[in-house]
C-alpha cells in the first residue's frame, strides 16, 4: 500500500518536496506530549498570505502522512462505497486529475454519508461519513492548518486539540472549584455540529488564514450536502461530524466565547461545545449565563436548556467526571453517575450468559471495553468504587462460566481439575441451577482473581 501511494503521489515535471511541506506526524485528540507548536508551523506560516498552503496541502510527503493517518483510522466507505483499498487502486489512476482539480479551485467534494449511532440513552447522534478520497484530502488540509491556527486558540479549550484531552479540562474543573468557585455555570449547546453557521465561520476563518484557494475548498466540503436514503440534501448550516476538519472548525468558531470570557478574567474550561464556567456565587452565574446567551446567539447558536444550568459545582458532571470533597476538603474526582450506569448496561451486554460463547471469548469481546473505559475514567479518586465494579465483573463472568458447564458432572471436573477440595466442588455442582447465587459463593475459592488474571481479564482497581 505504501509503494502504491508513492506511485500515486509522485507528480511528473514536478518538485515531490515543497518549502511548505505539512507536519511528518499529526498528535490525535488523545496524544500526550507533542509540541504547542508544530516544527513545520514556520513553513506554513512562510506560505500564508501567498496563495500556498493548498500547495502545501497537497505535497508528496504531507499526503503520504495523511494517507497513513486516514489508513490506520480505518472507518467506512462514503457515498462512493469505496473502502481503503479500492481507493487506493482509484487514485493510481485518478490522483492526477484530482490534485489539478483542487490547484484550479473546480474540485467538488462528494457528499457524506448519514450515520445514525445509537447513545447510551436511547437517542441518536448523527456523523457524516464522508468518502476516502475526502477524507485524506481534509486530513491534508488539517495538518497543515492546525500547526498554523491551534497555537491562536484559548489556553482554555482542551478538546481536538495536540498535546491536550478531556483529562486536562477536567483537572482545570476541579483546581478552580478547589479555589473556591464552587458554583458552575454548566453550557450545553443544542446540537452544535448541526446549527453552525457556515458565513460566519468562514468569516472567522478569514481572520485566521489569507488563502483563497483553502477557503474556497472548505466552504464547498461544508456546502457538499449528506445523502439520506439514497437522496442528496442540500446543507445551508453545520459541520457534519465524521471528517477530519470538523473539529478544527468548531474550535475556530467556538474561540470566540473563549476570547470574550478571557477578556473579562473567568475562570473555565470548554472540551468541544461543552463549557463549563467556575463563579463563587449563583448571583454571579446567573450574570455568567446572560452574558453566555448573548455570545452564542451572536454566533446564531442556541444553548440546551434542558441541559444547561447555574448549580452547584458537586451536583453537576463535566465530561463523564463528577467532583467530590474529601477528607480534609479536598476535592477530588469520581465517575458521574450516568457513565457509570452505561458502563454496567455495556458490561451485561458484553456477557450475556447465553450467546454460546467460551470464556476466550467472552473475555476478548470484553478486554478493550475495559481499557478504553480504564484509560478514559482512570483519574477517578474512588477505589472502593473500582473494587466494587472489578467484584461485579468476576461475579457475572463466575456466573458464565457455571452456565458454560452446566450439568453437575461437568463443573465437579472441571473444578477438581482447576484445584477444588472434594467438598468446594460437590457444594458448587450441588447448586448448579442457580447460576448468579451460585457464582458468589465457594466457587470463588477456585475462580480466584488470579485466574482471571490469567485469562486476561483487566482489573479496574
Amino acid at each position: 500500500m505504501s509503494k502504491a501511494m508513492r506511485q500515486m503521489l509522485g507528480q511528473p515535471g514536478r518538485a515531490s518536496v515543497a518549502s511548505g511541506e505539512a507536519v511528518s506526524d499529526l498528535a490525535s485528540d488523545e496524544a500526550c506530549d507533542p509540541p504547542l507548536e508544530h516544527p513545520c508551523t514556520g513553513s506554513a506560516k512562510q506560505m500564508a498570505g501567498t496563495g500556498g498552503l493548498l500547495e502545501a496541502a497537497l505535497t508528496r510527503q504531507n499526503l503520504q502522512t495523511a494517507w497513513k493517518r486516514v489508513k490506520a483510522n480505518k472507518g467506512a466507505a462514503g457515498v462512493d462505497g469505496l473502502d481503503i483499498e479500492q481507493t487506493a487502486q482509484l487514485l493510481r489512476q485518478s490522483w492526477p486529475d484530482i490534485r489539478q482539480a483542487l490547484l484550479a479551485g473546480s474540485y467538488r467534494p462528494s457528499p457524506v454519508r448519514k450515520v445514525l449511532i445509537p447513545k447510551p440513552d436511547g437517542s441518536q447522534r448523527e456523523l457524516g461519513i464522508p468518502t476516502v478520497i475526502d477524507r485524506l484530502i481534509q486530513q491534508a488540509l488539517l495538518q497543515v492548518l492546525q500547526p498554523l491556527i491551534d497555537p491562536t486558540f484559548s489556553e482554555h479549550s482542551h478538546g481536538f486539540r495536540p498535546g491536550r484531552r478531556a483529562h486536562d479540562a477536567v483537572k482545570a474543573a476541579r483546581a478552580y472549584v478547589q479555589s473556591g468557585k464552587r458554583v458552575v455555570v454548566d453550557v450545553d449547546l443544542a446540537k452544535f455540529f448541526d446549527r453552525v453557521n457556515h458565513d460566519i465561520l468562514i468569516d472567522r476563518l478569514k481572520r485566521r488564514i489569507d488563502d483563497a484557494g483553502v477557503i474556497r475548498l472548505i466552504r464547498a466540503y461544508l456546502n457538499a450536502g449528506i445523502m439520506d436514503g439514497g437522496v442528496v440534501v442540500d446543507r445551508h448550516l453545520g459541520t457534519p461530524q465524521g471528517g477530519p476538519l470538523s473539529p478544527l472548525l468548531a474550535n475556530v468558531l467556538l474561540d470566540e466565547v473563549d476570547k470574550a470570557l478571557e477578556a473579562r478574567g473567568y475562570s473555565f474550561a470548554r472540551y468541544a461545545d461543552d463549557c463549563n464556567v467556575y463563579v463563587g456565587s449563583r448571583r454571579a452565574g446567573e450574570r455568567v449565563m446572560a452574558y453566555l446567551r448573548k455570545l452564542y446567539t451572536g454566533l446564531k447558536l442556541q444553548i440546551n436548556e434542558a441541559k444547561s444550568a447555574v448549580a452547584s459545582a458537586f451536583g453537576r458532571k463535566f465530561l463523564g467526571y463528577a467532583l467530590w470533597v474529601a477528607k480534609g476538603r479536598e476535592v477530588k474526582c469520581k465517575v458521574a453517575e450516568k457513565p457509570l450506569d452505561n458502563f454496567k448496561a455495556r458490561i451485561r451486554q458484553l456477557t450475556r450468559r447465553s450467546g454460546g460463547r467460551s470464556m476466550a471469548q467472552v473475555v476478548e469481546k470484553l478486554r478493550p471495553y475495559l481499557l478504553g473505559w480504564k484509560a478514559y475514567f482512570g483519574m477517578a479518586q474512588t477505589p472502593k468504587v473500582w473494587r466494587g465494579l472489578d467484584e461485579w465483573l468476576r461475579h457475572r463472568l463466575r456466573a458464565i462460566q457455571l452456565r458454560h458447564w452446566k450439568r453437575p458432572k461437568a463443573i465437579y471436573r472441571e473444578l477438581k481439575a482447576l484445584g477444588a477440595s472434594e467438598d468446594v466442588a460437590n457444594q458448587v455442582a450441588g447448586n448448579c441451577h442457580r447460576w448468579w447465587r451460585n457464582s458468589d459463593g465457594a466457587i470463588k475459592r477456585v475462580l480466584t482473581i488470579a485466574y482471571f488474571d490469567r485469562l486476561g481479564v483487566p482489573r479496574l482497581s
